[in-house]
């Protein structure tokens, strides 16, 4: 057995299932490591819940040969995912300690794969916004500076991977929330093409939000997308299955590609110059690697205009959480029992109509349409991960006086994301530096629709080129 089972847990997934297989490295023993892990870095508060008797009750299960692709390998699941048994909160009052009595598909996937939670990890009040601060359990921090954000809205999945507590946890991106911490936490983060992995049981379909995995390595992303893609009964639409499992296109060499980049905000917000930078570093990377790289302006690519139509969707999104909220409390909703944000897009949401929803829905379709078609004379697009460096703590206040004041500094943290949420398009966070200031530093890289493969393939050239996964935390060099 290794010295140190804590040191494991930096390791691939993939390694650590091949160690439980094969006996060397028993289940409970990663378990274990991962709780303690947990426990030596609760300030980062990264869990709103730790479920260590059931962790544990489910690696004793565990034996050498197991002949599931992840068996045995310690991972969590995001607040805003139902768990049967325990509190599904959304981050907020208004959810009281509802808990449900079934477990959303993704999680029932992971479990069937071999994976063993061992608890919830932390997302601001219904994944709002793109950083972890949620008033019901406070604020989480960056492993590699506590004093800056580890992104939101999977801000707790992405501390406990770079903290080294979870090799992998499960994630999701409504507006950039995969994409978002795993730029501020030296993760990568693929966020997958819309209807790739099913919303249910609670939802037939999702326009803007998807599940998926925040890891250390390509590898392990393209595998566990492998567990999590699918159509499942009752979906309403889905996404057709790839021709080869993403794994084997992940090996895969991607040949040459034509590759847009810019390092324009699609908001017209300004861009810090390291995260141009970063851009610029990765077309040079991309170029000596034997790809064309060809810099653009996409056609009505600054859109700021697009904002009022997604704050439409947003609010109904919210307003429409808000009300199951208050139904499996039996509660009626007040300002008292959500954050100050919160209760303005809910307050919006219920003032809107129909007609305003569907017009948004249709002005979105229709730019998106029209970014694609524009974008599929190119293999991929290139931009910058973020517009700014990783926020303060507290710089983001979603419980102030002016709370949609406080929501449009997100517009200039985190500028890129959204568009590929409104395209479908898959898109990923690929972090090739470090900055100065000592936090990781990543760049987007945008796919064809469906075309995960080849963004894997790609993705695997870049990490052997220019590897990430040997830059740890000090905390975490600290802790052994």
């Amino acid at each position: 057995m290794p010295d140190s089972v804590e040191a494991l847990l930096t390791r691939p997934a993939s390694e650590l299932a091949a160690l439980v297989r094969s006996g060397e490295v028993r289940a409970r023993e990663l378990v274990e490591a991962a709780l303690r892990r947990i426990e030596a870095n609760r300030d980062l508060n990264a869990f709103t819940l730790v479920d260590a008797e059931g962790a544990l009750a489910a690696a004793d299960a565990i034996k050498p040969g197991d002949p599931r692709p992840f068996a045995g390998v310690p991972t969590a699941i995001k607040e805003l995912n139902p768990v049967a048994g325990q509190p599904l909160t959304m981050g907020s009052d208004i959810f009281g300690d509802y808990r449900p009595d079934y477990d959303a598909y993704t999680v029932r996937r992971l479990r069937d794969a071999g994976f063993i939670s061992v608890g919830r990890t932390a997302a601001p009040e219904f994944g709002i916004v793109p950083v972890t601060e949620p008033r019901r359990f406070g604020p989480t921090r960056n492993p590699w500076n506590p004093d800056r954000t580890p992104g939101g809205s999977s801000g707790g999945a992405a501390a406990a991977v770079a903290a080294g507590i979870l090799p992998v946890a499960q994630a999701s991106d409504g507006a950039g929330s995969i994409r978002i911490p795993a730029s501020c936490c030296g993760l990568f983060g693929l966020k997958p093409s819309r209807g790739r992995i099913s919303s249910g049981p609670d939802a037939g379909d999702n326009f803007l939000s998807t599940n998926g995995i925040l890891t250390r390595s390509v590898a392990d992303s393209a595998a566990i997308l492998d567990v999590l893609a699918g159509y499942e009964l009752g979906d309403s639409t889905w996404a057709p299955p790839p021709a080869e499992p993403f794994a084997v296109s992940a090996a895969k060499t991607p040949g040459k590609l034509r590759i847009a980049m810019t390092t324009e905000s699609p908001l017209g917000t300004p861009v810090d110059p390291v995260c141009v930078q970063a851009a610029r570093d990765a077309a040079t990377l991309l170029t000596s690697l034997g790809h064309e790289v060809i810099e653009v302006t996409p056609p009505n690519w600054v859109t700021p205009q697009l904002i009022e139509p997604f704050n439409v969707i947003w609010g109904a999104g919210i307003a429409a959480g808000v009300r199951i909220g208050a139904t499996v409390t039996q509660r009626q909703p007040t300002p008292e029992l959500v954050e100050a944000l919160t209760w303005a897009y809910y307050q919006r949401g219920v003032a809107q109509s129909s007609a305003d929803l569907l017009g948004a829905m249709a002005t979105l379709q229709g730019y998106a349409r029209r970014l694609v078609a524009f974008l599929s004379q190119y293999d991929m697009l290139l931009t910058p991960a973020l517009g700014q460096r990783p926020l303060a703590v507290g710089y983001l206040n979603t419980d102030g006086a002016d709370p949609m004041a406080e929501f449009g500094k997100a517009v200039y943290f985190s500028p890129f994301t959204a568009t590929f949420n409104l395209t479908g398009q898959p898109a990923m966070a690929v972090p090739l530096y470090q900055g100065e200031d000592g936090l990781p530093l990543a760049v987007q890289i945008v796919g064809r629709p469906l075309g995960e493969g080849a963004l894997l393939a790609l993705a695997a050239q870049l990490e052997a080129a220019q590897p990430w996964a040997g830059r740890l935390p000090a905390r975490l060099t600290a802790q052994g």
